[in-house]
């Protein structure tokens, strides 16, 4: 059973009846789930995901006003539930990594945002939506709410989840597409031509990254952390075939003329959905006209001012 499923099943089987026992109309006003740091968050989990960080559990996200009225007396019911009524396969793996500490319980609603995403709620202004990094979005809206009556963090989560501004998706998307240009298109023969098979590795790279976040933007999705990266593209509706191509590139032991061939051909397809989402009209084969392209579609003038590989 995945982490999430267990999670879920733990709270509606013991979590819930302790919330309304020991809480009654205030259990109202507990948004219950799962979210966040874990490949479990994502439904990734799998064996080896249990040898370390790895736990079962759920939080109960509270406002501020309830933390409190009530957030202690919450806190300790629920150390209290994990001791008495503890999950199956619960325990954490053998191993522990600096960034693992457990995230579930009792959290306030602002201090979860904050957590990931550095405030403590849906962004205010176009900064932070465009210097906030795309796995941290991914994260404050992955997992599943098993209770929100009020409907406070669902709706921030749901602000995230489809409240980009468009300007902004098109800024990064711009971006994207001049750094792939650079990278694959441009320099990764360049660098092995001059005899520097590292820089072109490091190109090639570079054009995997920035052509990965571009599939997940295409879709108006956030790219998760890049462990979880080709996985989560493959189940985009709009360019997830790419998961595979661009794994290739990384990982076969072609000639670099070969990779160039591959290179190209995703361009190719990108370029073909710049194109259907009315993001371009370039004929040009090369990315980097398309990155104009897009930028000059941008209507807020200081966002469409700033250099073409920010964002």
């Amino acid at each position: 059973m995945r982490g999430i499923d267990a999670a879920r099943r733990w709270y509606e089987e013991a979590g819930a009846p302790m919330l309304e026992r020991e809480f009654g109309g205030d259990a109202a006003r507990i948004a219950a789930g799962r979210a966040g740091h874990g490949s479990e968050c994502f439904g990734y989990d799998d064996e080896i995901s249990r040898d370390h960080d790895y736990f079962i559990g759920f939080q109960l996200w509270i406002t501020e006003e309830d933390e409190r009225a009530f957030g202690f007396r919450l806190e300790r019911a629920y150390a209290r539930l994990k001791k008495e009524f503890p999950p199956d396969g619960g325990a954490s793996g053998t191993g522990c990594s600096r960034f693992g500490e457990a995230e579930d319980g009792v959290m306030t609603i602002g201090d979860f945002y904050r957590r990931h995403l550095g405030f403590p709620g849906a962004p205010e202004n176009w900064r932070q939506w465009l210097y906030t990094p795309d796995h941290a979005f991914a994260e404050a809206v992955n997992g599943a709410v098993f209770r929100d009556d009020t409907g406070v963090f669902s709706g921030i989560r749901e602000t995230i989840r489809t409240g980009m501004p468009e300007d902004v998706r098109r800024k990064k998307i711009a971006a994207r597409a001049v750094f792939m240009a650079q990278s694959g298109q441009y320099n990764y023969l360049r660098c092995l031509r001059h005899g520097e098979p590292g820089a072109a590795a490091l190109a090639l790279d570079e054009f995997v990254r920035n052509a990965a976040s571009m599939a997940f933007l295409l879709n108006r999705h956030f790219a998760p952390y890049y462990k979880w990266v080709f996985r989560a593209m493959r189940n985009l509706p709009k360019l997830g075939g790419l998961s595979d191509e661009l794994a290739v590139l990384l990982t076969a032991m072609d000639p670099g003329e070969k990779k160039a061939e591959r290179i190209e051909a995703v361009c190719a397809q990108i370029v073909s959905e710049l194109r259907a989402q009315g993001l371009s009209d370039c004929d040009d084969v090369y990315l980097e006209p398309h990155a104009f392209a897009v930028q000059s579609g941008i209507r807020d003038r200081e966002i469409r001012e700033l250099h073409i590989m920010e964002g």
